[in-house]
């Protein structure tokens, strides 16, 4: 018998990965805090994460002192499953610092698609509806390019 064939990673399937429930460590995921967004599993797992009140992370201190603050400071955790799909910080502020990018965000109905995306139990659909919209489509080819530009820079 040869070995087990696995099936394709989530990133070659185009579905996202899988998040486990960071209360019972065993179970997928379906569900965030709405206080602290930390994953869990179900209602029992739910009332055992309250019964301590939910912790927001506090950024660790940055060695560079050029800043005395930062441009972008999160008040919440953020899960990613796959580290690859974190932008390094140099993106980051080049999003955070464009114009474009920033005048867009002052339109309240692009406001309310992000939020609905940030704050569903099932990001992925919000965002395929998200997408329907022609103003949050500008908005996210705004930002790849922005985002592919500089990797092409790093090259």
């Amino acid at each position: 018998m040869g070995k087990p064939k696995k099936g394709p990673s989530p990133k070659e399937s185009g579905t996202p990965p899988k998040r486990s429930c960071k209360v019972c460590e065993k179970a997928v995921s379906k569900y965030k805090c709405p206080s602290c967004l930390i994953p869990y599993c179900s209602l029992v797992c739910f009332k055992k994460h309250k019964e301590t009140p939910c912790v927001k992370q506090v950024p660790a201190p940055e060695t560079d002192t050029s800043t005395s603050t930062s441009p972008m400071d999160v008040d919440r955790p953020c899960y990613v499953d796959v580290d690859d799909d974190v932008l390094p910080q140099s993106q980051l502020e080049c999003i955070a610092s464009c114009t474009e990018i920033r005048d867009a965000l002052k339109d309240e109905d692009l406001q309310k698609l992000i939020r609905n995306i940030d704050c569903s139990a099932d990001a992925r659909t919000e965002l395929d509806k998200a997408m329907e919209q022609e103003m949050f489509r500008l908005f996210t080819e705004k930002i790849l390019s922005m985002v592919n530009q500089s990797g092409d820079q790093r090259l």
